[in-house]
Parts: structure tokens; sequence; C-alpha cells
């Protein structure tokens, strides 16, 4: 069954609604207070308001107790369900959320909402400016992309005038690489074949002559199945000789949760906020040399252009960066997922692999690299997809077997989501029928997405107690917030980062829903949260103003003082 915990801070009113509405049945094990709904296949854990463990400490520690009891005086209630027993399971919440940081405490799921509960909010909608989900937050598909994937699924279209032609030979040669010309079967392991040509070609193409085999290229459910499979391969070891991987802070947290479920060792290196989060070779030293002492480090991961952070890094840091991966034998993963979001005119996107191959035959034939790429971000915003790929260079043959051998376990990724990678990396040409409505769509959206960038840092600016970096690239902000200490403390009393009570805020009062910097990682004495600005322009101002409202409100409520951004030391 499913358990649900919520922190201190929600369990009066949860309790009260739980005895009123839900005839729910109690039972009190080691300062919890386990409810079991009637009718239902749930219960609810509250902190026991007797208990003081529950309150300072962290609730994993009674997690064993809870299992334990499922055995004994956590017996099947007559009450809470008629027709079977409920035993009681409990489920590890990711590391991700199971951060100190105190996003763990709050509420992480909830059964009930303030409307059923009858009460009158200040907003009429919640705005969902937490996740990169471009479709989601209004923006339209590419028509070609969407015109070839359909003719794939369903190849009578063919037949009809309504499609271009240059969308029909793409859909006509990929089937064609497809099992009985239908994908509906099962490719390669590694992807369709003609695929990953096309994609070989894209990065030539995009590397400006640097060589691409197609034979290195893997299809990959989403950059993140990529990513994962990497780190599956690459983890090895125990004690002083686990392997250490080095993730940017702050960092996605998918990075932080596959670390921790392949029990490798996470190895923070934080990017420089002062310098628009640069990423700093002697930062970087820094933390390989602590970490050293524990672990075997053996991998560095960057994020290129950033999340959270939407920096774009420049030539010379890539440089630096490979040269030192070379000099300590580091495999290199770049996350390129945000490669065509640029929005700076003074930034441009190198790929880590065009700048190895212009560092000379030393570095390009070997340090080991794994790139990634995406149909979820850039112009398309695809995410429901699940297409992406990875390019691998420099891996060791009998380590490529076992790479491959790794990919065969799920199959193949989904073929969908490969046609339309394929359209992202083969577009219309010039010269094609498609050519002028592709180039608008792309153009149209990449232009917004820039507009609402420099919007966003000018209006975060603009506000007393928050500091925006420029937004040069991806798809976020990720501005400093000041927190008055009496803030801090409340914060501190309810066991959750300072941030997060400023975001819960933030969402109880406008709608706006944003995500706290504790779940990315930062500096300590710091507070951050993470946006998107994926919401319409209108839509977005509307949100930047009431985001400004509240922070003002916020200030007066807990501090009369002048708020001042501190400027962070570097280690």
């Amino acid at each position: 069954m499913d358990l649900w915990y919520l922190s201190l801070r929600h369990r009066g009113g949860i309790s009260r609604w739980l005895k009123e509405l839900c005839r729910a049945a109690r039972v009190s094990c080691m300062g919890w207070e386990v409810w079991f709904i009637r009718d239902e296949s749930f219960a609810i854990i509250l902190p026991s308001p007797t208990t003081s463990t529950v309150s300072t400490g962290h609730p994993a520690r009674c997690w064993p107790s809870l299992s334990a009891c499922s055995a004994s005086s956590c017996q099947p209630l007559p009450c809470c369900c008629s027709r079977r027993p409920l035993h009681l399971r409990w489920r590890m919440p990711p590391q991700s959320q199971r951060r100190s940081s105190g996003v763990l405490p709050a509420l992480q799921r909830t059964s009930v909402s303030s409307a059923e509960r009858g009460e009158k909010q200040s907003f009429t909608e919640v705005i969902k400016a937490n996740i990169g989900d471009a479709h989601a937050m209004g923006q339209q598909p590419i028509t070609f992309l969407r015109q070839v994937v359909a003719l794939c699924c369903f190849p009578e279209l063919l037949e009809s005038p309504a499609f271009p032609d240059d969308a029909k030979q793409r859909a006509q040669r990929i089937l064609q690489d497809c099992g009985g010309q239908s994908l509906g079967s099962y490719s390669a392991s590694q992807g369709v074949e003609c695929i990953r040509r096309d994609i070989a070609d894209y990065i030539t193409h995009r590397d400006q002559g640097v060589p691409s085999d197609w034979n290195n290229i893997y299809l990959t459910t989403g950059a993140s199945d990529g990513i994962m499979s990497i780190l599956k391969l690459i983890v090895s070891g125990q004690g002083t000789s686990r392997t250490g991987v080095m993730i940017p802070i702050p960092q996605y947290p998918l990075y932080s949760a596959a670390i921790s479920e392949l029990d490798a060792v996470h190895i923070n290196y934080y990017l420089d906020e002062d310098h628009c989060w640069a990423l700093d070779i002697e930062e970087l030293q820094r933390a390989y040399l602590t970490a050293k002492q524990q672990c075997q480090p053996r991998v560095l991961c960057i994020i290129n252009p950033g999340n959270p952070t939407g920096q774009v890094q420049s030539k010379k840091c890539i440089e630096e960066v490979l040269h030192f991966a070379l000099e300590e034998n580091l495999f290199v993963m770049a996350d390129e997922v945000y490669q065509d979001n640029v929005y700076a005119l003074d930034c441009q996107f190198h790929s880590f692999k065009k700048v190895l191959y212009e560092m000379g035959p030393e570095y390009f034939n070997n340090v080991e690299l794994a790139s990634f790429h995406s149909t979820s971000k850039g112009y398309t915003g695809e995410c429901g997809f699940r297409g992406g790929y990875m390019e691998v260079l420099n891996m060791d043959p009998q380590v490529e077997a076992q790479l491959v051998k790794l990919l065969s376990v799920r199959l193949c990724p989904p073929t969908p989501g490969q046609a339309a990678m394929d359209v992202i990396v083969n577009p219309p040409k010039v010269h094609e029928p498609s050519y002028a409505q592709f180039i608008k769509e792309k153009s149209s959206v990449l232009d917004v997405l820039a507009h609402k960038a420099m919007l966003t840092e000018r209006i975060l600016n603009s506000v007393p107690g928050i500091k925006c970096n420029p937004v040069q690239g991806a798809m976020y902000a990720f501005p400093q917030i000041f927190i008055p200490p009496r803030a801090i403390q409340e914060a501190q009393s309810q066991s959750m980062a300072p941030d997060m009570l400023y975001c819960l805020k933030l969402l109880e009062e406008t709608g706006i829903c944003v995500v706290p910097g504790s779940g990315f990682g930062q500096r300590e004495g710091t507070f951050h949260f993470r946006m998107t600005i994926l919401p319409s322009p209108e839509k977005l101002e509307v949100l930047l103003g009431q985001l400004k409202e509240f922070h003002l409100r916020f200030l007066e409520e807990y501090s009369q003082q002048a708020p001042q951004i501190t400027r962070t030391t570097q280690d």
C-alpha cells in the first residue's frame, strides 16, 4: 500500500480532516501516527505531537520501525477496509527528495486540496513554473516533426495530399529501416540505423566538419536514459575504491538521485555565481583532491547550457575542463540537451566534442567523452516522445561491448521518439517545400524564449532582495533571494529549508509554483529558487509582477531591515 508522509507544519489540519471526514483509524508507533483511510489502499504518516525526534531529526530514521511494526502492532483494522486487510509497506523516496536541506519535511503528497476543504484562494490558477515541460505551458509543436511522426505511425497517410513530399520521404526512409516497415517493431538496441547515420551527419555539420562515426551513436529514451546507462557502466567498488562522480552545484537532481541509487560517491563542485555561474578550474581541483581521500573519482559531469543556472560555458572554460579530465583520467559526461537554447548575444554553444577535436590528437584520441541530446528541450520541447541520443568517444572496445549488452536489457528506445529525434537532426533543407514554415516556427519559438529570458532577468533584478544572473541559455532562471533571519528561524522550527518555506508561501498566496534552490544544492548561507521561462510572455509578466509583490510582502512580514545580497565567498 502507499504511504503519504507530512511534516509537523501540516499535521494539525490534516489530523482534523482525518478524524472528521475520513473516519480514519489511527495506530501510534515509534513517534509516528499511522492513519489508515477507510475503504482506501493508502495510509498517511504524521509525526506525533508528543515526540521531539520527528521535529528535529530525519524521518528516515523511523522508517525501519514503521516497517517492523507492520507485522505486529499495525494489524489490519476492520474499519479500514471491509474487503481485505491492509499491510504496511514503506517505499523509500528517491535520494533527491531526502535531502537534509529541508525538502523532505515538506508536504510530499496530499489527498485533499484546499478547494475540497472549502478554503477560498486569492488566485484563480496555479502557474506551474517549476518544470521544463514546454508543451504543457502552451508551446506549439513544430509542424514538420509531427507530420513525419504521424506518417511513420500511420503509413496510410502517405497517400494523403495533405502532407508535403519532404515529410513523406523522411517517413518512408525511416519505415524501410524498421522491421516489417512498421514503427511498432523493435529496433536494434542502439536504435534504427538510418537515424543513427542522420545523427552522425548532424554532429559533423554542427561541429563544422569534425567527423562523427554512426557506430558511436546510441539512441536513448530521453537523455536521462543515456546518462543513467553510462553511470551504471562505470560505477563500481566499495569503501575507498567506490566510484566518485563529480557534479556541479547547483545541479539537475537526476544526477544526485542516480549516484545515490548506484551507491557511488557525490563529489560536489560549486559553480561561480559571482561570475555568471562559470565553471572554475580551481574549484574542480579542490573538489577532486578532497574526494580522493575517500573514493576514486572517475566521472566528471557538466551541464551546458546549465540547468538550473542558465549559463553558457565559454570555449576557454571547456578547454580547461578537458585538460583537467585528461590529467586526472576522468570520463567526461557532457549534458548538452539545451544546445539550441542560447539567447545572450555574446554567448555561443561550443560542443565538448568540437573543442576536444580542436585541442589536438593527444586530447581527441584519449579523453573518454559521452555527450547527450534530447527531443525534450531546444525549440521542439517534445518531452513526451522520450527521444534522445548519446555519442560515446574513446571507450575501450571491451567496455563498449558491455554497454551494448546493458542497453539490450531494455530492448530498444521508443521508436516514435527515435523518429522525432531524426527530424531534429534532419530538418527540412532550403530547397524543400517545408523549409519556410519550419524556419518560421523554429525562429518564433527561440525568439520568444530569448525575449522571456531578458524579461525575467530584468524584472527579478528590479526587486529589492533578489539578484538574478543573466539567463544566457536553457529554460530557467535561478535567482538568489534574501530571506530575513526571522523567516530562517521559522523554517528551522518546522524542519524545512528557508527557501522551501519561501516557495510554499509563494504557492499558497499566489498560486505560483517554483522549486527551492535547496533541491538543487547551493552554497551554505545562500538561498535561491528555480523558475522556468516557459509560460507565455503575457502570463510570465503577470507571474513576475505577482512574485515581486509577494517578495516585498515577505520581507515586510519577517524583517524591517533593508535586504542585502551577500556575495558568495569562494573556497
